[in-house]
């Protein structure tokens, strides 16, 4: 419950409560019927200024006094506490929109999240996770709404437009995740998106397995079935429980601090040109090489200890977040080799 509904709630009941105590009051002292003492009760406290509904007594004029003082001063509360209250709901709409749009503006090398389904959701979910910049992109204002309360940036549009993806910064964004309802929305935001930026990398969904062709020819980088794995994992979690579990806990972060990544090698890093076995990453950093993707595309899995690391090539890497950024540090040439020269 937002601010101004509280605030309505609350003024709600106390002009509830006023109506219920000047009604039982001319009900005891006056003697009046309910609906007499309540129809007093209520042009009283409206300042409506009808004449009295029946002769008051002495007692009933000191109670009709208090009622038209509390009455009086409680709707005039509520009514600038109300003026107020949309005022300021209005103000912060408008300031809202204005510093999301400054946000959008500001990212740089970001992700952008079409469609805020429940794939679009689990999507953002996971790049937050891994602490990198979104900005979503539905036409739903309720999705809108949602993301936004997630401190998410978020634009209420068509995605499938050019202006909306510009408005997005895909000019300026590293990758774009189309995950719209239907295969042709997420067919046009790739065809889009990889106009406005060829060197955008796509992930998109696919509802029906045959469109998968045609959201790869338009560009797309990766295309998921999420029906299709979802029957998959089902059964591999009754044929093989423990792999699940392990992909769960390496993918997830299932309450452990333990994940898999991707370490991009540069020049400058002293892992070049040297071999797993001399660098040791599991007895130094205590983290296991699991794979190297290669400069030219291949991959080689559980690489030999001879393996040698060249410039170019992508540690696919298990361990805890912890020893894994200090694994990119170092891969990266940020960091000085935890061997030194004297193990070279």
């Amino acid at each position: 419950m937002n601010p101004l509904q509280r605030r309505l709630l609350w003024l709600a009941g106390a002009v509830g409560s006023l109506l219920a105590i000047g009604t039982a009051g001319f009900m005891l002292i006056e003697r009046w019927p309910a609906s007499d003492a309540f129809y007093m009760t209520l042009i009283t406290i409206t300042t409506v200024g009808y004449r009295e509904v029946h002769e008051l007594s002495p007692a009933g004029r000191v109670f009709n006094t208090a009622l038209i003082v509390f009455g009086v001063s409680l709707m005039f509360f509520a009514i600038g506490a109300l003026a107020q209250s949309l005022v300021a709901a209005e103000l912060g709409e408008i300031f809202g929109r204005r510093r999301n749009k400054r946000m959008i503006e500001q990212l740089k090398q970001h992700f952008i999240v079409c469609g805020f389904g429940r794939v679009g959701r689990a999507a953002a979910e996971e790049l937050r996770r891994a602490e990198v910049p979104l900005v979503v992109v539905d036409r739903n204002p309720e999705r809108i709404e949602r993301a936004l309360r997630a401190g998410i940036p978020a634009l209420q549009a068509d995605a499938t437009q050019d202006e909306t993806l510009r408005e997005a910064g895909v000019e300026r964004a590293r990758g774009l995740i189309a995950a719209l309802a239907t295969d042709a929305e997420n067919l046009f935001v790739i065809l889009s998106a990889k106009t406005l930026n060829p060197m955008l990398t796509v992930a998109a969904r696919v509802a029906e397995e045959e469109a998968e062709g045609k959201l790869r020819r338009a560009g797309a980088d990766t295309v998921f079935a999420p029906y299709a794995n979802a029957g998959h994992l089902l059964a591999l979690s009754l044929l093989r429980p423990h792999v699940v579990r392990f992909l769960d806990v390496t993918t997830r972060s299932m309450g452990l601090e333990v994940g898999m990544e991707q370490v991009p090698v540069v020049e400058p890093s002293e892992l070049v040109a040297r071999s797993l076995k001399q660098i040791q990453l599991r007895r130094d950093l205590g983290v296991i090489v699991l794979a190297i993707r290669k400069a030219d595309g291949h991959m080689v899995f559980n690489p030999p200890a001879e393996a040698v690391i060249e410039a170019g090539d992508f540690l696919i890497v298990m361990g805890e977040h912890a020893n894994l950024r200090r694994l990119e540090a170092l891969a990266a040439g940020q960091a000085k080799d935890p061997l030194g020269e004297t193990q070279r």
